[in-house]
């Protein structure tokens, strides 16, 4: 192959000095069609193949590496063939007799083929992304799965994280919620990939059909939602590098706190720092850009949604409710009732016919028994048998004082001394756990062992006034005493009614 000073040597003795490219020939001592060549073209071509280069071994079993190659899209990325993996079952399998390398060759420039070449995407102010991630972090001394809700404003890189013990619905709408509070107004439109939390089905034509909570929460907030195509995270590209990010540098190393309220908290002060940074090629700090955003975004309507999961529910004949797999307590009055349950990302509510009727810390285990023993006093006075063996109760924290008067009053009043002591237990149903307890400590420093010793102290606390008991005899109620009415008392009447 010629230099480029050879070309340019001859293209100047032709165009220039204005020579035949015959004189050029014998001048240069190359060949009429070498010439030509050169003044066609200014720089060295290179060698151009006319037609593909011919594999006669390995041409037959193309198809064969084709097929493997389709197979490999749908098969898990760890299980996919290597080139060394594709030359091996073609050399065993088809007895293959070419070499390694120019099997190699054409996977490489096949897999390059089906590549996906993306469009630059432009971000305009006022709309959002959202995507759920996961990591590992030890939350109240215990090392769990992490589901953290993230949304991006991409326009200006402004991000929302906090951090979840399930993915669900009511984290889902928790985020949302927590994300508008967090900007201080709701984006013009979010940006979702298709999961089954807010996409019922996907039908034929490309709708999505929504769920019920994911149409309440749009509804609630008016922003447009829209949805990227099925599998391809690129299409929010945005909220997939604020996962990475959040996973990389809110997350590592693995983040420790006492409860996930605390966890959230530092999430939080994360994401208002990194506004102080800059993010890719930009000049300007996040927050600086997102003044953009915020001058753009809807206002915040006048009340937040209530983030739950309603669930319709039946009471069963032990008092007790299914949701997510566990059963949680209600009072005994409502058996074989219907009711709903809302489901919070740290509570239960259930509800009957629009009144709270019970209220449970959240359980994310399965086969979970959630009881408030206050729920089942009621049906316990009327079976005192019952007491010790009421699954309810066992394990339920009071101080040793009520261990000590069921003692004193079964020893003095026996069976009715134990209906006396569920009485006493009833008395938490209205009055805190710490007044009773006090009260039960005095009365049995006074001697006073009864219900009704103790429900007069308990309200004599409310109401903040000394007890009044009669020590004397039992129930040491206060005597009354009833007099006689004289004409005087009239007397009294009719001198206040003449002033």
């Amino acid at each position: 192959m010629f230099t480029v000073e050879v070309y340019a040597a001859v293209r100047r003795f032709v165009f220039v000095e204005g020579n035949s490219r015959r004189k050029a020939a014998r001048v240069f001592g190359l060949s009429r069609e070498t010439v030509s060549k050169m003044c066609r073209f200014s720089l060295p071509p290179g060698y151009v193949r006319q037609r593909p280069a011919e594999k006669p071994k390995l041409g037959p079993l193309i198809p064969v590496i084709d097929a493997i190659l389709e197979l490999d899209r749908t098969a898990p990325v760890k299980q996919r063939h290597t080139a060394k993996r594709i030359f091996e079952r073609l050399r065993d399998e088809h007895g293959f007799a070419g070499g390694y390398t120019v099997v190699k060759d054409y996977v490489r420039l096949e897999r390059a083929r089906g590549h996906e070449t993306f469009v630059p995407l432009a971000h305009p102010p006022g709309h959002a992304q959202v995507d759920f991630g996961e990591a590992v972090g030890v939350i109240g001394g215990v090392r769990q799965k992490i589901h953290f809700f993230c949304m991006d404003l991409p326009q200006s890189d402004a991000c929302f994280v906090k951090g979840y013990p399930a993915e669900t619905t009511e984290a889902f709408l928790d985020g949302h919620v927590s994300a508008f509070a967090f900007f201080g107004g709701v984006p013009l439109s979010i940006l979702y990939d298709n999961l089954k939390i807010a996409v019922a089905k996907i039908c034929g034509d490309g709708k999505r059909e929504r769920t019920r909570a994911f149409t309440e929460l749009v509804s609630h907030y008016l922003f447009k939602d829209r949805f990227g195509r099925p599998g391809k995270g690129n299409d929010k590209g945005k909220v997939e590098g604020l996962v990475k990010y959040a996973r990389a540098n809110f997350m590592t190393p693995i983040p420790v706190a006492a409860s996930f309220e605390a966890f959230n908290v530092m999430l939080s002060e994360r994401c208002h720092t990194r506004q102080k940074e800059r993010a890719g090629r930009h000049t300007e700090t996040i927050g600086e850009r997102l003044a953009a955003d915020l001058a753009t975004i809807r206002e915040l309507p006048a009340t937040p949604l209530e983030p739950c999961e309603k669930r319709a529910a039946r009471v069963s004949s032990t008092a007790l409710v299914r949701y997510r797999g566990n059963d949680y307590s209600v009072p005994t009055a409502y058996g074989f009732q219907d009711v709903m349950v809302k489901g919070f990302v740290a509570e239960v509510v259930i509800q009957c016919r629009g009144e709270a009727i019970a209220r449970h810390p959240r359980s994310y285990g399965q086969g979970v028994f959630v009881f408030d023993p206050l729920h089942y006093l009621a049906l316990i006075e009327t079976k005192p048998n019952a007491l010790d063996q009421a699954a309810p109760l066992q394990g339920w924290d009071l101080p040793e004082a009520f261990q000590h008067l069921r003692h004193l009053l079964e020893a003095r009043m026996g069976n009715r001394g134990k209906r006396e002591f569920i009485q006493v237990l009833r008395l938490m149903e209205a009055a805190p756990k710490e007044i009773v307890a006090s009260a039960v400590t005095d009365a049995i420093q006074r001697g006073a062992i009864g219900f009704d010793a103790v429900k007069q102290m308990v309200l004599a606390r409310i109401e903040r006034r000394p007890a009044r008991l009669d020590l004397a005899a039992y129930p040491y109620l206060p005597q009354t005493s009833v007099k006689t009415t004289s004409a005087t008392d009239y007397a009294v009447l009719m001198d206040g009614r003449a002033a």
